[in-house]
């Protein structure tokens, strides 16, 4: 029987059980694993279990073991970044990051992605706030703060279907220009900080050595098409670089669990030995928390879209659901963040772009990033390899702020684009990503800059009142916390 005839006879009324046919049934691997995509059909808010519903396959160890370095890489990234900012030891951030990995791998990525909801993407790690830290701290933000406000307001899109809506609103060109600043920026400080590691160990050519490898390795998988598995490749060739280098390592973070009680975390004395969060942190926060929020719905479309470009036309059950997904990540901030997490979330796109590459659906692979995370937390020596500098800055290099920068420049495809991008990058370098989005936003959308054409086809609501509210919030509250250049600080 032919590929197409089997593909096509698929009885939509079948269970997974009842159409799923052994792969010796198929010509070629590629036919076998868009044949399960296809006889997939998942169910909102039902329980789904291995085997009875989905599978698990060999192909779906790629995408867990990229997912859970990126996920090591980038909480480490962001509690690293909070902890310089507070004043925090090392020995705290790898232990928010051990918990951060058993919020994750078990109540969450298990939980929802694999067992309730396998539509959902894993909810990871908001990369492109990592860059904007410093700045929530010097408006006098707070963690729990954030992180609340970040999940009221994407529970707040995601029951409105507002996540389509922001996508709209925010052009190509000032989606282009905000990646390409947050890419350009964090790829400089990511080369700085590994330049200045390396400086202080007495072994300056190192950071020479495991970045030229980095761009040659990153080349040659753009080359043969392979850059989702940039991650774990490049971050292993710097590591071998540097360690064939001479630089030291060693292992020392031990097995053992972290402490559970938020009480611990949210101490005066103990964990982010901040307190609790009181009014003022919560208002700080509120345009980065609009910002990070904004920034979700074309990160997830991208995902959706990535899984649309590499699955089969039939396999439409599997399909990531962004309101369900960002209900998820909403629900994980939340939790994670009362009970002393660090991690900002949003889609997993270290775990979703290698899946998709593969065709293979989300539950599997999310069964077995979740053990993997747990294990990473448990033994804790794969967080010392993870968190080893040339390790994370290359992560963080190639996985996060790389792609942003390639994205961004992506999106700018004409004049139009590249006079919004630019207004963009000019607005975030005067002041800062949120006040950048903000103006560039409204401008855009009254036609001022941009595509005219867009601009005249948006109601009045999209055309103004939605941009100018937002633009009034971000900037209102920047002035609330001292935040615009030459202008003191409201309260």
């Amino acid at each position: 029987m032919s590929e197409n005839r089997q593909e096509g006879s698929v009885n939509s009324e079948l269970s997974y059980q009842q159409a799923h046919k052994p792969a010796s049934d198929f010509e070629t691997r590629e036919a076998y694993l868009n044949n399960e995509l296809i006889i997939m059909r998942f169910r909102r808010w039902r329980l789904h279990l291995p085997f009875r519903d989905f599978g698990i396959e060999p192909e779906d160890l790629v995408p867990a073991l990229a997912a859970t370095i990126g996920k090591v890489v980038m909480v480490t990234a962001m509690a690293a970044a909070f902890a310089v900012q507070f004043g925090l030891t090392p020995e705290f951030v790898a232990e928010n990051v051990r918990y951060e990995l058993l919020i994750a791998g078990v109540l969450f990525v298990i939980l929802f992605s694999a067992l309730l909801n396998p539509n959902t993407n894993l909810a990871g790690t908001h990369g492109p706030m990592i860059p904007l830290i410093p700045l929530i701290a010097a408006a006098g933000g707070h963690p729990l703060a954030l992180g609340i406000m970040v999940g009221l307001f994407g529970l707040l899109l995601s029951f409105s279907k507002g996540g389509s809506k922001l996508v709209k609103l925010t052009g190509e060109g000032v989606r282009g220009g905000l990646l390409i600043y947050l890419g350009a920026v964090g790829l400089i400080g990511q080369i700085t900080k590994l330049e200045l590691w390396s400086g202080s160990i007495g072994q300056g050519a190192v950071s020479f050595g495991v970045i030229l490898a980095t761009i040659v390795i990153y080349a040659y998988l753009a080359k043969i098409h392979k850059r989702w598995l940039a991650i774990p490749l490049c971050s292993l060739i710097a590591g071998l670089v540097a360690f064939a280098m001479g630089t030291p390592f060693e292992f020392v973070t031990e097995p053992g669990l972290p402490h559970f009680s938020p009480s611990y975390w949210w101490g005066e004395s103990t964990g982010w030995q901040l307190g609790w969060p009181s009014i003022s942190h919560y208002v700080a926060v509120i345009p980065f928390a609009i910002l990070a929020v904004a920034m979700w719905s074309p990160d997830f479309l991208g995902h959706r879209v990535f899984q649309e470009l590499n699955y089969p036309k039939k396999a439409e059950g599997v399909l990531m659901n962004v309101d369900d997904t960002m209900t998820v990540c909403s629900i994980r901030q939340i939790v994670g963040s009362i009970l002393g997490g660090g991690n900002l979330a949003s889609s997993w796109g270290t775990y979703m772009i290698p899946a998709a590459i593969a065709k293979r659906p989300i539950p599997g692979g999310a069964v077995l990033t979740g053990i993997m995370c747990v294990l990473a937390a448990v033994i804790g020596y794969p967080m010392d390899l993870a968190m080893w500098e040339p390790v994370l800055r290359v992560a963080l290099l190639v996985g996060v702020f790389l792609p942003l920068l390639e994205a961004g420049m992506q999106m700018v495809r004409d004049t139009q684009d590249s006079q919004a991008a630019g207004i963009c990058l000019f607005s975030c370098a005067f002041v800062n990503p949120v006040f950048g989005w903000a103006l560039t936003m409204l401008l855009d959308n009254m036609g001022f800059i941009g595509d005219k054409t867009r601009s005249e086809k948006l109601s009045l609501m999209d055309k103004l009142i939605i941009p100018l509210t937002a633009f009034i919030i971000c900037v209102g509250s920047l002035a609330l916390v001292g935040q615009l250049p030459g202008i003191p600080a409201l309260l």
